[in-house]
């Protein structure tokens, strides 16, 4: 199961991943944020993800790459957000 879902907090704009980021679901994530412009100043909250496959790690990595910052407050996403070298907000 995974789940995708852009919020505004503090008016920032939030994408919260849950779930497993794997193949197309990754894909369905890109193409959340992508439909238009990127937000500026994203923020990507995967703390609720639980597994990350070579898909999901490509896309987290293009995230890193547009200047989007992340939220892990897990042990398995913040390890994630290690081996990538992805910026923590």
């Amino acid at each position: 199961m995974f789940r995708a879902e852009i919020r505004e907090i503090m008016q920032r704009p939030v994408l919260k991943l849950e779930g497993k980021l794997v193949g197309d679901w990754a894909e369905e994530a890109r193409s959340l944020v992508s439909k238009t412009s990127v937000p500026k100043g994203l923020i990507v909250d995967i703390t609720d993800v639980s597994y990350v496959d070579a898909a999901g790690e490509a896309i987290l990595s293009w995230f890193n790459s547009i200047g989007a910052r992340f939220i892990a407050d897990a042990i398995y996403a913040a390890a994630v957000c290690e081996q990538l070298q992805l910026v923590l907000a």
